[in-house]
């Protein structure tokens, strides 16, 4: 029967209020159903894909999201100038703002996705768990109270028991979020996350939760209607995770029974029908090793690895949302909805995991996507990846009849996919993939973690890498004689080499024999190839029998290279300079890591600071970084203001020791 809520909506052009592969992946289901598509973009996104594939695009301002993607005026009016009468979200940025709903619904504009009372609702983590556990849903022991005094948090704190963890009110994608083991540690994490909440989300107010050691974290893919109808899809395991967030998920989860699936669901679906939910949704919760589950929060918008739901049930979420929408109701029943196989998701990141997952922005120079898989992402070969917003950049997502096809074709996928010129987690979600714990199902938040330095290895055939390299920088260097196919009649001397790879300078030499081989001779061991093909980015050649390829990309004293689908950056230190300073501050100055925007100066000069004191904090695609002294001694001079942009390499501190 109708609910009094229930009524018909139609639009005929939609904005979309987000960036990238969001966007374009949003307009594609828009397209489907008939839709104009309209987007938006700010200066650092001027000529972006999404811009480019719309039927419109309306600038809405400068490269800070609070500036652009996060300024509700701007977009209202983008909306109006464009004549799109309905408004798509996406995820991150202003989806889950109850204030930004109701700016469109005042607008006369139909908002896709909940109403803004639901959304206040489950947006307050707070709030949200004091309405679970009133309808019975088990929550995670913590403290929500209004006083965020520091001295009431460390009291809540010791009395909850560490470790704890600290969230953001209003956050998500693990942003002002900080686990925390001791009592000490605490008000530097409280004083960190907080400002990170701030600056994500305009809210500085943040909770405390009993850190349940170990978890899945399992999450339940729901939707309603304004009919009253309610169903879930359901769950996704989100457990392989760094800095709280989700980096691989899977559906479904290899720790859940049909059971305990049919429970969560039966749960997830009373939560909905009681809030009188409508449209796509996400209860998450945590699931302890004795099967137990907690609620954490409830995400009122599409979610990144929507993808993997879709592949294993066959249906279009953001259809879904669209249709819910515009007052259909939902077309499908729980009866009907059926699983098919496995599915899991990769997030590619524009990241350097060994550097503790720092960000990286620049230019993709060369960007290919596989066949076989599917790729969400909105890149192309010369692009460039600004430092302003998340570092998530592609997700890569495969489905097979079984857990281990989807998992060999995501390896294969990964193996294919080229990304050159600005360092990705590419290989690391390879180790990942093929690390025998996540083969056998049993990844918990505590994999990484955990297996970190086996993650992290390098690769086992880095003298062949190196020797590569080698070759490379000498066919490739304009000074040495092009390469040519057969014999040469020309006498050949060694040519000397120096590269640094995987973080280890090594030294070579390259010989071109008479018979138009290679001879490069690195860590003590020669290793011989014969070249088939060279073109300026691929080579094609024999080593030890076998025929092998590459990808490649000489950029300056920079090559970029891929083989048997693992990425390296390797520097040609040949006619380099001695590095005037040390880049870990241990010259006294202080370095900026990344490209980003400093949030705190937490020094002052004549200020007196002890080596690895934290001295300085920068904000890069929303995380913050804490920069720190690689001396002791005095602060001679701050080179930065808080705010201000940087580069990376920016001298920001200076310390005499």
């Amino acid at each position: 029967m109708r609910n009094g809520s229930a009524q018909h909506r139609p639009f005929f052009k939609l904005l979309v209020a987000n960036r990238g592969e969001i966007a374009l992946r949003v307009m594609r289901s828009a397209r489907q159903l008939g839709l104009g598509v309209v987007a938006v973009y700010s200066d650092a996104d001027r000529d972006a894909l999404h811009v480019r594939q719309a039927d419109q695009a309306v600038r809405i301002g400068e490269a800070l999201p609070a500036q652009s993607y996060l300024n509700i005026p701007a977009i209202i009016a983008a909306a109006r100038a464009s004549g799109a009468d309905a408004v798509h979200p996406g995820y991150g940025f202003l989806a889950e703002n109850e204030d930004f709903a109701q700016a469109c619904r005042d607008a006369g504009l139909v908002f896709i996705g909940p109403s803004p009372q639901a959304i206040e609702a489950m947006g307050n983590k707070a709030g949200a768990k004091e309405i679970m556990k009133k309808a019975g849903v088990p929550v995670v022991p913590g403290y929500q109270g209004t006083d965020q005094g520091d001295e009431i948090m460390l009291a809540e704190a010791i009395k909850i028991g560490f470790p704890v963890m600290i969230k953001a009110v209003a956050g998500g994608g693990g942003r002002g979020m900080r686990l925390v083991t001791d009592a000490a540690a605490f008000p530097d994490a409280l004083r960190s996350a907080r400002s990170e909440a701030k600056a994500a989300f305009g809210d500085p107010t943040v909770i405390l939760e009993r850190a349940i050691q170990n978890p899945r974290h399992i999450e339940i893919q729901v939707f309603g209607d304004s009919y009253g109808n309610a169903i879930h899809l359901g769950e996704r395991d989100c457990s392989v995770q760094r800095r709280h967030q989700k980096l691989i998920e899977e559906a479904p989860s290899p720790a859940v029974t049909p059971g305990l699936r049919a429970k969560m669901g039966e749960v997830a679906v009373a939560a909905v029908k009681a809030l009188r939910y409508e449209g796509a949704g996400t209860l998450e919760f945590l699931l302890d090793a004795s099967g137990e589950f907690y609620f954490m929060e409830m995400n009122t918008r599409l979610q990144v690895e929507h993808p993997v739901t879709e592949a294993i049930t066959g249906l279009d979420l953001v259809e879904l949302q669209l249709r819910v929408a515009r007052g259909e109701p939902l077309p499908v029943k729980q009866q009907d909805i059926k699983s098919s196989g496995h599915a899991i998701e990769v997030r590619l990141c524009s990241e350097d995991a060994a550097r503790d997952f720092m960000p990286q922005s620049g230019r993709m120079a060369r960007w290919q996507v596989p066949e076989g898989v599917r790729v969400e992402h909105a890149l192309q070969s010369g692009i460039e990846i600004p430092p302003f917003y998340d570092s998530m950049i592609a997700k890569v997502i495969s489905h097979g009849a079984t857990r281990e096809e989807a998992r060999g074709k995501l390896i294969v996928g990964l193996e294919q996919l080229t990304a050159l010129g600005v360092t990705t987690n590419q290989a690391f979600l390879m180790s990942c993939l093929r690390h025998p714990g996540l083969a056998r199902g049993e990844a918990t938040t505590a994999f990484i973690g955990a297996h970190r330095d086996e993650l992290l290895a390098p690769p086992a055939n880095i003298v062949f890498d190196t020797a590569l390299a080698g070759l490379l920088l000498y066919v490739t260097n304009p000074r040495a004689p092009a390469w040519r196919s057969g014999r040469s009649l020309s006498a050949t001397f060694p040519l000397p080499v120096k590269i640094e790879i995987a973080g280890h300078a090594q030294e070579l030499e390259v010989t071109r024999q008479r018979d138009g081989s290679y001879i490069v001779a690195a860590s003590g061991c020669r290793e011989k190839f014969e070249i088939e093909q060279l073109d300026p980015d691929f080579i094609r050649f024999r080593h030890d029998g076998v025929m092998e390829s590459a990808r490649f990309l000489r950029d300056g004293d920079r090559l970029h290279l891929q083989h048997r689908g693992v990425p390296l950056a390797i520097t040609d230190l040949t006619l380099a300079a001695p590095k005037a300073a040390a880049s870990n501050g241990g010259d006294g100055k202080v370095r900026a890591a990344m490209n980003g925007r400093v949030v705190a100066v937490l020094v002052k000069p004549g200020e007196r600071v002890t080596a690895g004191q934290p001295v300085l904090t920068l904000e890069a695609m929303k995380m913050e970084h804490v920069h720190k002294a690689g001396v002791d001694g005095v602060v001679a001079a701050i080179d930065v203001a808080e705010g201000e942009q940087v580069t990376t390499g920016r001298i920001v501190v200076e310390i005499e020791a």
